[in-house]
């Protein structure tokens, strides 16, 4: 029943393994797939009319299925998908479109329940996950999208094709140490001398404001002409790299936009993303962005009437467009996003 277990350094001596509860053999299967012991699989199919204070698993076996999944061990104690799964069927409904929410998401244990849970009972269930730990790009991320695309897996590989249709979304924000690491000086030489003159206290007081206004981290608006180039440089250790900031997804993030639709239409070499949505306060919302850089009067023109053409505002409330423009119904919403980007709490 292997309660004895031998360590992996031939020096260490053996130990024997106590539980709660006598262990069933389905812990020691080597397919990933376990059951809770003492209960049969009706019960566990269709859940619990009342669910227990305590429920008993063998925590080993989240680890091996974990290892499963990722062909080695990455990752120390996370949480069992199944037990979760059964608590999160016990609180939502397949036929709402619930949201579970796991702040700590550690391994992703909690994203791979829903999706598991989703595609054994058809729900649309969603799941926000948030985590800060370095480990989300070698397994929070591989996992879920490992799972999306079979439910069994062994050593590293599908051992089905049981898959489900899924749209995986993150969001990587940045950082309060990135953000001091791309504050650039407007002018360079004046705020290097009113710094040295006035301390740090003057650079959180009044250089946020004026001397540093023009830094990416800041939105440096002069920029948006160029909206699908614009980038922060990111530290990892003692190097950093230039990475590109999604402007578009950020400003409907700060809206409170309820996007409907993100669709790309092209005039030419030109490219247009018009976000469709709306919010509480402003109503039909939409949002336009494109390159702008280097236009005259006369691109300015054809823009007008592309965007007339082709609808892109009909029906809207209120509409956004990055940099100028000669859209007669269109504000600038630099402003709007500034504005909302520095906003307190």
């Amino acid at each position: 029943m292997g309660l004895v277990v031998f360590r992996e350094d031939h020096t260490q001596p053996p130990f024997r393994k106590m539980h709660l509860r006598p262990v069933s053999e389905e812990l020691y299967e080597t397919t990933g797939t376990f059951t809770d012991n003492g209960e049969d699989e009706e019960t566990i199919s269709v859940g619990m009319q009342v669910m227990p204070s305590v429920i008993y698993k063998q925590s080993q076996v989240a680890v091996k299925y974990l290892r499963n999944v990722m062909k080695t061990k990455i990752f120390d104690n996370p949480k069992d998908h199944e037990v979760l799964a059964r608590i999160i069927r016990y609180c939502t409904s397949a036929d709402e479109t619930d949201v579970v929410l796991d702040f700590f998401a550690g391994s992703g244990t909690t994203g791979h329940a829903v999706i598991d849970l989703n595609r054994e009972d058809g729900g649309d269930r969603k799941y926000i996950l948030v985590e800060m730990g370095e480990y989300f790009e070698t397994v929070l991320k591989p996992r879920i999208l490992k799972v999306i695309y079979s439910k069994d897996w062994k050593d590293g590989k599908p051992v089905s094709r049981e898959g489900t249709s899924h749209a995986f979304k993150y969001v990587k924000l940045e950082s309060y140490e990135d953000a001091l690491n791309n504050i650039a000086f407007t002018h360079e030489a004046e705020g290097q001398e009113a710094l040295e003159l006035y301390g740090d206290d003057y650079l959180l007081r009044y250089m946020l404001d004026f001397e540093t206004r023009g830094s990416e981290t800041l939105l440096n608006v002069e920029k948006l002409a160029a909206p699908f180039r614009y980038r922060l440089r990111l530290r990892s250790g003692e190097a950093s790299r230039s990475v590109p900031v999604d402007l578009p997804e950020t400003f409907a993030y700060l809206l409170g936009l309820r996007v409907r639709s993100r669709k790309v239409y092209h005039d030419g070499e030109r490219r247009y993303l018009v976000y469709r949505g709306s919010t509480p306060e402003r109503g039909e919302v939409a949002a336009i962005w494109r390159d702008t850089e280097g236009w005259g009067e006369r691109n300015f023109e054809r823009d007008r009437d592309f965007v007339k053409e082709n609808g892109l505002i009909e029906g809207a409330d209120e509409v956004f467009v990055n940099g100028d423009s000669f859209i007669p119904e269109a504000r600038p919403l630099e402003g709007t996003f500034k504005q909302r980007m520095l906003a307190g709490p």
